[in-house]
């Protein structure tokens, strides 16, 4: 009797090493080769991955478990739920930026990077053109954060002019300045419903130098006028040192090499030096019109 149970015992032991040994092989076959795995088995390769080196629990637990869960199958109710609230998220998003925004006036929105330093000479040009536009009386328009975001804020707060900050929540760099005007400060969770904001509201964009985030807000602008489903209105781009090997690239290859664009697409861009060039640029494109701001 002892005998047999000392041979279920071992049995069931086999057995056991057999799973786990078969499940250890189908776990590094996941890390290897990039299949989705089931939601349980989240923690079991995020610590294989650890454990063989490949990437640091932390970057699992932001980046690798997100995405894997991303390739999880959900079913239609948990679909169902996790769209509707987003739609309803996004309601609120939009109805807080139309209500806040729809009587600040003439302004111009402001872009550039959040991780330029004041002692930078773009920081301060920003606020010398933030300043001249409340001159000229136009309001101001920015992300909300540091930066250049900030130095546009700054300039046009210490004129007595509309400061208006669009700031977004993000997991690093970005924190609304203190040159907002508290009743114009609005947050957002969503990318294009802020985008929808900075080119709703704005009577011309004003682009500095800056990264993925400007270039995003650039092109959107330039793409909107380009298919004509929203006015042209002025862009202009501050710093020809910065942004001209992009341009010569536009020109280069996108136009004469490619003809993915067309020469008259240039023209919606201008690209200046100076403070004066900018606001001079914002300026004769309404005169055109015989249209200036009224506050």
């Amino acid at each position: 009797m002892i005998m047999e149970e000392t041979k279920m015992k071992e049995a069931d032991s086999g057995k056991m090493d057999k799973e786990e040994v078969r499940k250890e092989e189908l776990l590094q076959d996941a890390i290897e080769h990039n299949h989705p795995i089931a939601e349980n088995s989240q923690e079991e390769i995020a610590e294989a991955h650890v454990q063989k080196g490949t990437l640091t629990q932390e970057s699992l637990s932001e980046e690798e478990l997100r995405i894997r869960k991303a390739f999880r199958d959900r079913d239609w109710n948990e679909i169902k739920s996790a769209d509707s609230w987003a739609i309803f998220k996004v309601m609120a998003e939009f109805v807080q930026g139309f209500e806040k925004l729809a009587k600040i006036g003439p302004c111009v929105s402001i872009f550039g990077s959040a991780r330029t330093k004041p002692d930078n000479k773009y920081y301060k040009m920003a606020e010398e053109i933030a300043a001249k536009l409340v001159r000229h009386g136009y309001g101001v328009i920015t992300g909300g954060g540091p930066g250049i975001m900030e130095a546009g804020n700054k300039g046009a707060y210490e004129q007595g002019g509309k400061s208006v900050g669009l700031n977004i929540q993000l997991p690093f760099e970005q924190y609304n300045n203190i040159y907002i005007d508290q009743d114009k400060l609005i947050n957002f969770d969503y990318f294009f419903v802020r985008k929808v904001m900075f080119v709703k509201y704005a009577q011309g964009f004003i682009g500095m130098p800056g990264g993925m985030g400007t270039l995003d807000e650039l092109f959107e602008a330039i793409t909107l006028i380009q298919t004509k489903k929203i006015g042209r209105f002025p862009i202009v781009l501050v710093g020809t040192e910065y942004w001209s090997g992009l341009m010569d690239w536009i020109k280069d290859v996108m136009l004469h090499q490619e003809h993915n664009i067309s020469p008259e697409d240039l023209d919606l861009i201008n690209l200046v030096d100076t403070p004066t060039e900018a606001v001079k640029v914002i300026d004769d494109f309404y005169s055109r019109y015989l249209l200036q701001p009224n506050f």
